[in-house]
This record gives structure tokens, C-alpha cells and sequence, in this order.
């Protein structure tokens, strides 16, 4: 789903998004560092992207701020582990060695590799993406978000979002994101835990 709220919005979950992303503008200062890392997390539907969004918008530093979603890295249905770990090794550890990472889209029509993106280590990075807040990853976050969500509303929202490219797999990816969620404990890495109706 796509908000762009307004401070006065009726809409509970744009008011929620809203509050989360005025939080991290706070935070993202608070870093004082001009390429800051912001790590967002949750399971599917819990409003990561919108967040993310609406953070990149309301950016607080000077210049340009770059923004991956995971969802262009997973290879496939099977692949939140994998895609969690060539975020790690070719987007987050080169920006914090400071050189340029290089990550490949996945194109979910053709099931493969598609083009290359770069990713400048001067500049602020904001990463969102199911698994993405592990013990490894979370070191390499100046601000790191876990989004969390009733079941119930992150389905109808992922569902609505994506329809019948998702319902079929919902399943099979949301035992990837409990893997995560036991093994990783993404709440307990995060800087920030925001709350989603």
C-alpha cells in the first residue's frame, strides 16, 4: 500500500506510519553523519516500503538519499535468507568500508538476474526488506526499524498490494519471515519498534 498522510489523517495505520517516520527523521539527526544507514524490517504487509517511503520524502540531511528495497534482491519465493545475505555482502558492507556496491534486481517474471544498480558509500542509504535485521546485519545500521503488524491486517494489505502474484506463496514466505523472527529476533536488534494497526 501506498499513504501519504497528513498529520490529521483519520486513517490509523497512515497515523502510525506517520509518527514512525517523524521518529526516524529524529534519529537519522541525532546520527550526525552524513552517509547515515537505516535498516527498516518487519514481515510482510506490516508497512516497511510505505515507511520507507514516506522517510526518503521527509529526508533531513542535504543531498540525495538512496533507497533499496529488498523485495528487487530476494531470487524467488525460497530466497528471503539468500537475498537478506547479498544485501549484506554487496550493498551494506561496501558502504561501510566505503566503496561502491554493486547488486543485480531479480526479475520475478523471468525468474532471474536482471541489471546491476551501484550504490555510492557517500551517501545516505535507507535498506527495507523482510529478514533484513539480523545479529550480522544490525551491526552495519546507524538506525534500524522493526515494523510490526497484526496478521490479519499484514495479509490484507500484502494481498491487496500484490493480489494474485503474492496469495498463492503467502504461505511459503511467511514461514521464511518465522524462521527469522525466532532465530534473529529482529525486535530486540532494532534501534526503534513501531507499531502498525
Amino acid at each position: 500500500m501506498s499513504f501519504a498522510p497528513s498529520r490529521s489523517s483519520s486513517d490509523p495505520v497512515a497515523r502510525a506510519l506517520d509518527a514512525a517516520a517523524s521518529t526516524l527523521v529524529d534519529a537519522i539527526t541525532a546520527v550526525s553523519a552524513t552517509n547515515p544507514v537505516v535498516l527498516i524490517d518487519g514481515r510482510s504487509g506490516a508497512g516497511k516500503t510505505s515507511l520507507a517511503r514516506m522517510l526518503v520524502a521527509r529526508w533531513p540531511l542535504a543531498g540525495r538519499v538512496q533507497l533499496v528495497a529488498l523485495d528487487s534482491v530476494y531470487p524467488g519465493w525460497d530466497g528471503l535468507d539468500e537475498g537478506v545475505e547479498l544485501a549484506r555482502e554487496q550493498i551494506l558492507v561496501p558502504h561501510a568500508r566505503g566503496l561502491i556496491g554493486v547488486w543485480q534486481r531479480w526479475d520475478w517474471d523471468a525468474a532471474a538476474p536482471a541489471e546491476a544498480h551501484a550504490v555510492d558509500p557517500s551517501l545516505p542509504l535507507v535498506v527495507e526488506g523482510s529478514g533484513l535485521l539480523t545479529p550480522v546485519t544490525a551491526r552495519l545500521g546507524d538506525v534500524r526499524a522493526w515494523v510490526d503488524s497484526p496478521p490479519t491486517s499484514r495479509k490484507n494489505r500484502a494481498l491487496q498490494r500484490d493480489g494474485d502474484a503474492f496469495r498463492p506463496h503467502w504461505e511459503r514466505w511467511a514461514r521464511q519471515e518465522d524462521r527469522h523472527v525466532a532465530r534473529d529476533q529482529p525486535s530486540r536488534l532494532a534501534t526503534h519498534v513501531f507499531a502498525v494497526p
